[in-house]
Parts: structure tokens; C-alpha cells; sequence
């Protein structure tokens, strides 16, 4: 079956080219959704160094610039879809978008990731040139309540309310939903106010935002990525089956990461196989076909 990653970066921990390539391989993902990652310096924790050497490289813009992308795309044109997200903070930030559509064939904005409200003014105009463009925006939401956390380590996007409110003011834009602040909304607890990441198993409650924001808004699809995708899943594979059911058509496969915990994952839950590749890659393949 072809699978498409649909959430993963250049120079990702430790991965070059051919250990990207032969990590895709070696889990049998024809093609990966190759994404930037812009954002003020100040901004990320500077553990990220430790993972991406963009500051090695002189990157300007942030932890993942674009010029890798392009770069890993022309070594290997069949393998990646790029994507691009400027930080909406730059007075040319749509035109950069743009530029970067026509000129380098990026097909995603993203991945947006940006201390800022989603439904900021500057974000909303980068949202609604994403959705002229066709471009489907991949999101990082993530805002850590907890209150022995300082709220400048790792605060992105705001909260599930803002994105909410996005979702409203850019029904033209397509929004793929991905990290902690998205994904511990699949349930109707409050373990959002304490946690990141749900401890495993953890039943899932009803009356999750999460649902109920997939049910009312058709412009919103899932990014499975990395622990946070995977274990919103893991923590009650019952509903989890549920769950991909009922939202068949707007779940994409993505990791975000080189392991193969999701995959791995899929396979314990005795799917049909029409459900099964449309989160493989049908659902990833048609964004970008009719979203145009």
C-alpha cells in the first residue's frame, strides 16, 4: 500500500538526505510532506539546536528555513511535496508564500509555528492568501497551562478557542490540525489544563472539542504526527477505531519523527483497507489535488 508521511522536516534529528531517504525506505513511505519551520529566534527553545543544525547553517529565519526544503526537493524531486509558512509578522509574508507556490512549487503552508494567536491579524492574512493559493495550512497549536511551566518554553498558536475562531473567519482555507494543544481535545476531560500528553491507556471522554470541532467545521483535517497524534490514539484504542471511522476522510498519516510507533499502531486495529488508504495517502493525495 503507498503511504505518504504528510508531517516531516529536513536535516530532522540527525537525518541528511540519504538517512531521510533510506529511513522512508526502510518503512516503505513513497513520499514525505517536507515542511519549513520559521519563527523569531527568540521564539523556540534552543534545545531544538540539538535536533536541526539551521543556527549551524546560518539560517536567518528560523529552526527549519526553506532553502533546505527546496534543497532536499531537488536532490530528490519524486520523493517530497514541500511546504512553506513565513512568519505572518513579516510585512511580505504573502507575497513570500506566493513567491514560494509559483516559483518552487510549494503545495502546504507550513508548518505554522509562531507565538501567536491563531486568529491574529497577521495570521488571518497569511491564512486567507493560503486559502487563494490553495495551499492547505499545517498548524502546531500548543499552549501548556501548567503552572509550574514558564509559558515562554513551548507556547504556539494559543488555544483550541483560537483555532476555533480561524476556522470561522477562513472558511476558504483548509486547516490540518497537528500537536499537544490539538490533540488532548479528542477528550471531554480537563487534562488539558494539566498535562501535554495523556498517559497511556486514558480513557477518552465524551464531548472532546476535538470531535465536535471536525463535526461543525469541514475545513478542518487531522495530522497524526509525532507522540502527541499517535498517543491521542494509543490512549483508547476502542474509540480510537471510533474515532477514524467517523473522521475517514480528513485524517492524514504523518510522523514528524523516524519511528514507525504510528504505523505499528494502525495495524492492531483490524481497519478495511478503503479506510486504511485513505489515511495512508488517499486523504493526503486529494487535499492537494481538489483543493485547487
Amino acid at each position: 500500500m503507498k503511504i505518504i508521511d504528510a508531517h516531516n522536516h529536513p536535516d530532522w534529528h540527525g537525518h541528511d538526505l540519504d538517512k531521510f531517504l533510506a529511513n522512508m525506505d526502510q518503512y516503505g513511505i513513497a513520499q514525505t510532506w517536507l515542511l519549513s519551520w520559521e519563527c523569531g529566534y527568540y521564539e523556540y527553545d534552543k534545545g531544538y539546536a540539538q535536533v536541526i543544525p539551521a543556527e549551524i547553517l546560518g539560517s536567518t529565519t528560523g529552526p527549519v528555513p526553506f532553502s533546505r526544503c527546496v534543497n532536499y526537493k531537488e536532490r530528490a524531486p519524486e520523493r517530497f511535496i514541500i511546504g512553506y509558512a513565513p512568519d505572518p509578522r513579516r510585512p511580505n509574508a504573502c507575497e513570500m508564500l506566493e513567491a514560494a507556490h509559483e516559483i518552487y512549487g510549494a503545495k502546504i503552508c507550513g508548518e505554522f509555528k509562531v507565538r501567536m494567536m491563531m486568529d491574529d491579524r497577521d495570521a488571518l492574512w497569511l491564512f486567507r492568501q493560503a486559502g487563494k493559493l490553495k495551499m492547505p495550512v499545517t498548524l502546531h497549536l500548543q499552549e501548556d497551562l501548567r503552572k509550574d511551566v514558564n509559558p515562554r518554553q513551548e507556547w504556539w498558536g494559543g488555544s483550541i478557542d483560537a483555532l476555533e475562531r480561524a476556522l470561522q473567519l477562513c472558511p476558504e482555507t483548509i486547516f490540518v490540525g497537528h500537536a499537544p494543544g490539538f490533540w488532548i481535545h479528542i477528550s471531554g476531560d480537563d487534562l488539558y489544563k494539566t498535562v501535554n500528553y495523556p498517559p497511556v491507556p486514558c480513557p477518552v471522554q465524551p464531548n472532546g472539542r476535538l470531535p465536535q470541532l471536525l463535526r461543525q467545521y469541514p475545513n478542518l483535517y487531522c495530522d497524526w504526527s509525532a507522540g502527541s497524534g499517535c498517543r491521542a490514539l494509543t490512549r483508547d484504542p476502542v474509540f480510537a477505531k471510533e474515532f477514524l471511522f467517523e473522521f475517514q476522510d480528513r485524517f492524514l498519516y504523518a510522523r514528524d519523527y523516524f519511528d514507525n510507533q504510528h504505523q505499528d499502531f494502525l495495524a492492531t486495529l483490524d481497519l478495511p483497507t478503503d479506510v486504511l488508504e485513505k489515511i495512508y495517502f488517499r486523504n493526503a493525495e486529494r487535499l492537494l489535488q481538489e483543493y485547487k
